[in-house]
């Protein structure tokens, strides 16, 4: 099993919740599996430094133990563009570091689950985006769609995107966020035009559901 980048439609559509799950599936499998949240903003100051809930997420699902500043090089307080939240914060976000992150994680695992920051192309300084985070780490994308009114447009624009790049669509997940009647319809129609497989699609979960019991890896 290959490493994997999860990318989303836009931010607040389920990503951290399927980078989760995948790790849980892959440990299954029993693999030494790893999660990297390389930049990441809307922080909170600890007796630590900068923590992010999404990134100490995926270190817990882990089962390997990695330094918090190597799972998450870039943390900012600001919940807003890491571009923006740099820029305020004085830093510049390097990729060539996140790269050699990546690299010394994967070394330690058999697999690492990458999860970018927003959407496919979110800004991370004036010419580069999360997009080509993803292409320097080389990995197979999986593309977390939100399901609400508007999807259908943000899903297909970031599929062409992503196709663009080159790297390996490795499939897409249909995360259901309003339980909305058209929803059925919302899905079927993008399962018409996605050529990658769907891996799962995930209804609105009540308390104790598990994610995993509707995604599946390939």
């Amino acid at each position: 099993m290959t490493s994997l980048y999860v990318t989303g439609t836009d931010t607040e559509v389920g990503k951290t919740q399927v980078s989760m799950a995948l790790i849980q599936l892959l440990r299954q499998q029993g693999q030494r599996v790893a999660g990297m949240k390389p930049i990441a903003s809307g922080c909170i100051e600890s007796d630590k430094g900068l923590r992010n809930d999404d990134a100490l997420s995926l270190m817990a699902q882990a089962n390997v133990e990695l330094p918090y500043d190597m799972v998450n090089p870039y943390a900012f307080a600001p919940a807003i563009a890491p571009h923006i939240a740099a820029a305020r914060a004085g830093k510049t976000i390097d990729a060539q570091l996140i790269q050699r992150q990546f690299y010394q994680i994967q070394q330690q695992v058999d697999s690492v689950i990458v999860e970018g920051a927003g959407g496919w192309l979110v800004p991370i300084d004036n010419t580069l985006t999360m997009a080509d985070v993803a292409i320097r780490l080389g990995l197979p994308v999986v593309l977390v769609v939100g399901i609400r009114l508007g999807c259908i447009n943000h899903a297909l624009l970031s599929v062409q995107a992503l196709l663009q790049s080159g790297l390996p669509f490795y499939g897409w997940v249909a995360n259901d966020l309003t339980a909305s009647p058209e929803s059925e319809a919302i899905i079927a129609s993008l399962k018409t035009r996605i050529s990658a497989p769907c891996l799962g699609v995930v209804p609105v979960l009540a308390p104790g559901d598990l994610m995993t019991d509707y995604l599946s890896l390939y």
